[in-house]
């Protein structure tokens, strides 16, 4: 079965051998897209021992510096998380979330990637890297014990994309017409927005001040906007400003 192209990005991983399973899960899932954010040790000769026989998938597998940088190329972005949080994401649990990656796989084309994020060993994703992602993915575990190691996390999602894209495979594709935007273009948008607020001072009003512009993110990555979207929202902020230039507003 020829592998879909669904991207794992482990961020910060502290264990060699904990690579090394996840390429091994993934190879066993028909998945070989692998990006490492910051890893501990790597390449490792543990990485490899535990790889089994997926050394093509660690071969492959790139590092860097940033998460944006591993998120280039990707158009749906999910986050994996074991904690209730203050946020409001729209969650999926595996079953679902593997459905909404393949569809979102298909949908971008040859070459496009959905991805999925893997947070530390021991501390998850920071709120702030979640702020990449247009949903969460939960794994349903026992209440009392929801700790998964991450190999086994990389396993059961593999597992369900597999299944998922079974269940999919009498189903034309269905491609979008229009991409959707990738995370730098988003990030892109949300400075431009930034500068506009700050130039008709429009702000914060809570007693924190801190909170506006995550739920702008949290807003725009539910609604999972693709090129053309976002290039209407850029073209409007020019807009804006360009009128506030000529009536003499200026910048504050």
């Amino acid at each position: 079965m020829r592998p879909i192209p669904i991207r794992f990005v482990l961020i910060d991983t502290s264990h060699p051998g904990n690579i090394g399973a996840v390429a091994r899960a993934m190879k066993n899932m028909c998945l070989e897209d692998l990006v490492l954010v910051n890893p501990r040790l790597f390449p490792d000769p543990e990485a490899t021992a535990r790889a089994s026989g997926a050394d093509d998938v660690l071969a492959r597998a790139r590092v860097t510096a940033t998460l944006a940088e591993a998120l280039e190329g990707c158009g749906f972005v999910m986050a994996t998380t074991a904690r209730a949080r203050d946020q409001v994401f729209r969650v999926y649990e595996a079953r679902e979330a593997a459905v909404r990656l393949v569809e979102a796989a298909r949908e971008g084309g040859e070459g496009a990637a959905a991805a999925v994020i893997f947070g530390t060993e021991r501390f998850g994703l920071t709120n702030e890297q979640l702020q990449s992602a247009h949903a969460l993915l939960r794994i349903p575990a026992n209440p009392d014990y929801e700790s998964l190691n991450l190999a086994m996390a990389a396993q059961l999602i593999g597992y369900e994309t597999l299944m998922a894209r079974k269940g999919l495979e009498a189903q034309a594709p269905e491609l979008r017409e229009v991409p959707l935007a990738a995370p730098d273009a988003m990030e892109r948008l949300y400075v431009h927005l930034q500068q506009v607020m700050d130039e008709v001072d429009f702000r914060d009003r809570t007693q924190s001040g801190m909170h506006l512009m995550n739920r702008i993110r949290r807003l725009f990555n539910r609604a999972e906007m693709d090129v053309n979207e976002v290039n209407i929202l850029r073209g409007l902020l020019t807009a804006v400003q360009n009128k506030r230039r000529f009536a003499g507003g200026g910048s504050r």
